[in-house]
């Protein structure tokens, strides 16, 4: 057999998850007047998804507006007051309690001012709710009301968006198989620099893109003793202009080896097994066969890949394996025995 890399592989059920999600709710009650978008499309950040009833906000702006130009006006006389009295005081011919008056007069003035204006940038910013924009790019979903009803802010979301690409995906790993993980990849920096992530989609077929580990939760479930991993993976359009991962899909995540790793491959009907675990059959110099405890790694129906308990170079038993026992002279030939190489 030809040497060949592997690369060990670990799989676990996991979930998609968009990376941005948006639940559009309506900021003011009115009534909704459009709805700028088709569902199920792709729409980009800015993009105007519905125009609620605008008049009543409208028109509470402009009443504003009159508000803080009648406070302005107030103000402007309140400090033509204020430059007489204080003028007055200065040459004599004016009281001070008059010139206490105007100056209270002046600061009452500036402090409707000030709420006039403030009352004005919050009829502005309802005036603004009226249009609901998607902060993101994404595809949007189906929407909850329709063009006419009263919506509000206890109305809920009236749509939803999610972003496409990349996309995350997350999974559970036992705490003790993570445990593993970390210590098997130590020198490349643990579970996050030595793994790296393919998808086996609903239908059985391996995605196409790599994905990277980038965050392993702190905690611990308590009830499954698992630990949340996740992963980001591009989600591309393909050549039908559709993208393959859905947000909340249910896929098989494969953990992945990024560095190649040789390993000793066997046929696989050399491999026993009893209640201590796996075992080959190695013929010496001396023709004995002796019992050899193996540790097997990612294997197939044809061939066992032997992490640990067999050298390169070593002769086993292939054929007749049930007839052979411990400690018994065996008379290997071409067609019984095979001699174990790396891979």
């Amino acid at each position: 057999m030809a040497p060949e890399d592997v690369r060990p592989t670990t799989e676990f059920n996991g979930r998609i998850e968009a990376i941005q999600r948006l639940n559009a709710v309506a900021r003011v009650t009115a009534f909704l007047e459009e709805r700028q978008f088709t569902e199920g499309t792709d729409v980009k950040k800015g993009d105007l998804l519905f125009r609620l009833e605008r008049a009543p906000f409208a028109a509470e702006v402009a009443a504003k507006q009159a508000a803080v130009a009648q406070a302005q006006a107030q103000l402007d006389n309140a400090n033509l007051t204020f430059e007489r009295a204080d003028k007055l005081q200065k040459s004599g011919s004016g009281s001070q309690s008059t010139l206490d008056n105007a100056v209270a007069s002046q600061r009452t003035a500036q402090a409707q001012l000030q709420s006039a204006k403030a009352a004005l940038q919050v009829a502005q910013i309802n005036l603004d709710y009226t249009e609901i924009r998607t902060p993101i790019d994404g595809r949007i979903g189906r929407t909850a009301v329709t063009v006419g009803n009263v919506v509000s802010p206890s109305s809920g979301a009236l749509v939803s968006v999610v972003s496409q690409d990349p996309m995350y995906v997350t999974f559970p790993v036992p705490t003790r198989k993570l445990i593993e993980l970390q210590q098997a990849h130590a020198a490349e920096g643990g579970a996050e620099g030595g793994l790296r992530i393919r998808l086996r989609l609903p239908d059985g077929r391996l995605y196409g893109e790599v994905g990277q580990l980038d965050f392993i939760d702190p905690n611990v479930a308590a009830n499954t003793d698992s630990i949340t991993v996740r992963g980001k993976i591009a989600n591309p359009l393909d050549a039908n202009g559709q993208r393959e991962l859905y947000n909340d899909e249910f896929v098989r995540v494969v953990l992945e080896a990024v560095k190649a790793q040789q390993v000793l491959a066997v046929p696989r009907a050399a491999v026993m097994t009893d209640q201590q675990g796996d075992f080959v059959y190695v013929v010496g110099a001396d023709k004995i066969a002796q019992v050899r405890r193996v540790k097997l790694g990612q294997s197939t129906a044809g061939k066992a890949r032997v992490i640990e308990g067999l050298s390169g170079g070593e002769t086993i038993v292939v054929e007749g394996v049930q007839r052979v026992r411990p400690n018994t002279p065996v008379d290997p030939q071409p067609a019984m025995a095979q001699t174990a190489t790396v891979e």
